[in-house]
């Protein structure tokens, strides 16, 4: 068996280590050996579970840049803004790199990283992790095979749950360009965008249009007896479905670790501590009629592509549950499903006519919920985070990847599709890509 690939951590939060830990489930595979991460405590903690050298361990991803290479490759889960500051030295230093999306928060950075890939002959692929779930692997397959012919039209849509639109756009870090600095499309839909250009690899978009706006997240919307603080000073708090009470101390949820990351006492904080905090210092304590958030709740895109397709992604933000949804209709037939419900209905035409009126269609009802692809839904991206890492592996040992990898210029184009509609919301109008 060949040697494990060794990496380099670099961004010890939670995206950065859940790809590392694919070291965890086959060691000989991946070994981690190093880890670059600003927050001492993230870094020892790193440190302690890959039991790394102190030698191995630095504050940033510059000052392990300027070590003798001494990994193979670095995994890259750092801050949206973060993304090509931290790559450009590792790059140069010699080192492939499992990169997060949206892997630039600008279109100038987006070509900085794509030049110092290309001047450096390094591997660098973007974690678009939905292109590895069952479900959309499948539909990938479906028409790579023909079995719709050409793609006339893409629909795709995500409903953000109201939780996660406040927790992470409204109340938290995403809310505005200084913290964030990546738009609510970029950020929320760079996958979708991705899946959208994956679909259609190989033709390029020639033109973007979008419209959007934060329809629901501002002062003029407050309900009346709305408070500055859930727990401070609103008198509509024990109705309020946004109440950081229900949202922060009663719900036990994946993402709640954001809101407590600013919290620093000895140990596991009490709830009294918790609730103090919310209704003093906490940004997640705010009411989110009166953030003063920067981000659209909504926003609708229309991309032309250049064989004469088009495209629509919509996201709604607040929504009651979350979703994702594509639907495919081709020259020959179509194919329609939820993401979350790992299914999908795949339809062709039918040439025979009933009485000669009406055309007739086969249907067939892809359920990946049973059999062999039931396995692959234990994350929250249907499987796809784990298959992205040892497909990365694959094409670091130079072994050929599955149908969920393509090159880092097909990452661009889902990204270049992200900004430019946020350009054409913003000055809205078309904005040709072909000029």
């Amino acid at each position: 068996m060949p040697s494990p690939i060794r990496a380099l951590v670099v961004g010890a939060g939670q995206r950065g280590l859940i790809y590392a830990s694919y070291a965890q489930y086959h060691p000989d595979e991946l070994q981690i050996v190093g880890v670059a991460e600003p927050d001492p405590h993230r870094r020892e903690m790193t440190q302690r579970l890959y039991g790394l050298p102190s030698e191995f361990c630095f504050p940033t991803a510059e000052e392990a840049a300027r070590r003798p290479r001494f990994a193979d490759v670095a995994i890259n889960g750092t801050m949206d803004h973060q993304h090509v500051a931290t790559s450009l030295p590792l790059l140069e230093a010699g080192y492939d790199m499992l990169l997060e999306k949206p892997f630039a928060v600008s279109e100038s950075e987006m070509w900085d990283l794509v030049k110092a890939a290309q001047t450096h002959e390094r591997h660098v692929m973007i974690c678009h992790v939905l292109r590895f779930a069952a479900f959309y692997a499948a539909i990938r397959r479906l028409v790579l095979d023909g079995e719709i012919g050409d793609v006339i039209s893409m629909q795709t849509a995500e409903h953000v749950t109201y939780h996660h639109m406040v927790v992470s756009y409204v109340r938290g870090k995403w809310a505005r360009a200084e913290g964030g600095h990546a738009s609510m499309l970029l950020a929320k839909c760079s996958h979708d965008l991705d899946l959208m250009a994956w679909m259609k690899s190989g033709i390029k978009p020639r033109a973007v249009a979008s419209f959007g706006s934060n329809f629901q997240f501002r002062p003029d919307r407050a309900p009346k007896g709305a408070g500055t603080r859930c727990l401070l000073d609103c008198a509509i708090e024990p109705e309020c479905i946004f109440s950081a009470r229900k949202h922060y101390l009663d719900l036990d949820d994946r993402r709640n670790f954001y809101v407590w990351d600013g919290l620093h006492t000895p140990g596991e904080p009490t709830l009294e501590e918790k609730a103090a905090y919310l209704a003093t210092d906490s940004p997640y304590g705010r009411c989110v009629w009166k953030c003063d958030t920067q981000v659209v709740d909504h926003q609708s895109v229309v991309v032309d592509f250049e064989d004469g397709s088009t495209a629509t992604h919509n996201m709604v933000g607040g929504a009651a549950r979350p979703l994702r949804s594509i639907h495919l209709v081709g020259t020959r037939g179509e194919i329609q499903g939820t993401f979350e419900d790992n299914r999908f209905v795949v339809r062709r035409i039918d040439p025979r006519s009933s009485g000669g009126q009406t055309w007739e269609y086969t249907e067939e009802l892809v359920d990946l919920s049973v059999g062999d692809h039931a396995s692959c839904t234990s994350d929250h991206h249907g499987g796809g985070d784990l298959r992205l890492v040892e497909d990365f592996l694959r094409v670091v040992r130079g072994e050929a990847p599955s149908i969920s990898t393509t090159s880092l210029d097909d990452s661009v184009v889902g990204h270049l599709i992200g900004f430019t509609a946020d350009r054409a919301m913003a000055e809205r109008r078309v904005i040709d890509l072909t000029l």
